[in-house]
């Protein structure tokens, strides 16, 4: 895979991610008890890590 490919691909997921975190914090997803689990242990993770990888993950496979 491309590395422009690559990168389009985790931009997106970085983007759709944080849709759940929007309807968290403006939107009453806060007080479904499942949502709210599913948005601060599943997604907000992923988009943290999605971020790294955009910022550093050039570093991490050369490093590999």
């Amino acid at each position: 895979m491309k590395a422009s490919t690559e990168r389009k691909i985790i931009r997106w997921l970085h983007i759709v991610l944080s849709i759940p975190v929007i309807g968290y914090i403006y939107g009453p997803v806060a007080r479904i008890p499942n949502a709210a689990a599913a948005v601060q242990f599943v997604f907000f993770p992923l988009i943290v890590l999605s971020g790294l990888w955009l910022w550093k993950g050039h570093w991490v496979k050369k490093q590999l």
